[in-house]
């Protein structure tokens, strides 16, 4: 699966995804953006690192719609099989949605703490200040993990999130409005 990060505007992202044998699905607007890392660049970095196979990037690969994409609009848009496909496609997404909550929410708490690891960890002191503004959201996040969840953040994997959070960052804030970058998930 081939997944394309555009910079739309300004403050603004989408997010289009290629599959085999799928049809396209693009979200436009994405929330959250962010100059430096938006948010759902964010969750496919920690659910590809953490090995989350049903979080939001898991269940695209897995053919549905996470309950959040929509089918990308075709040439001959708005024909009876594209409502009948629409329709499906957004009952499949909602379903198989709901059914993988836990594994969503463990990918919203990842993105959250290696978030604020990166603040924290970051030389530069606008960072750190971010971090220190989501300590306490931050607590209450970890409180809400399991033992063996919390177990999965050790050292190594942490530096290496956030070496890729830098490499992503990086790619990501060079981007001008219009520009996008493709990443392979491969799951």
């Amino acid at each position: 699966m081939q997944v394309e990060f555009q910079k739309t505007g300004e403050r603004r992202y989408a997010v289009v995804i290629r599959r085999d044998g799928l049809p396209d699905l693009k979200m436009d607007p994405a929330p959250g953006f962010d100059a430096l890392m938006p948010h759902d660049l964010l969750h496919f970095l920690v659910e590809q690192e953490l090995g989350l196979k049903r979080g939001i990037f898991g269940q695209l690969a897995y053919g549905t719609t996470a309950g959040t994409f929509r089918l990308a609009p075709s040439e001959a848009q708005n024909t009876r099989a594209d409502s009948r496909l629409r329709r499906k496609t957004a009952r499949q997404g909602g379903k198989t949605a709901k059914n993988n909550t836990d594994e969503y929410l463990r990918s919203e708490r990842a993105t959250y703490f290696c978030l604020y690891d990166w603040f924290a960890h970051s030389a530069d002191e606008t960072l750190r200040a971010r971090a220190a503004e989501m300590k306490i959201t931050f607590d209450n996040t970890v409180a809400q993990m399991t033992d063996d969840e919390r177990k999965k953040y050790d050292k190594e994997k942490l530096a290496r999130i956030r070496t890729r959070m830098d490499e992503l960052s990086q790619k990501w804030s060079a981007l001008k409005a219009g520009q996008s970058m493709t990443l392979d998930w491969s799951s």
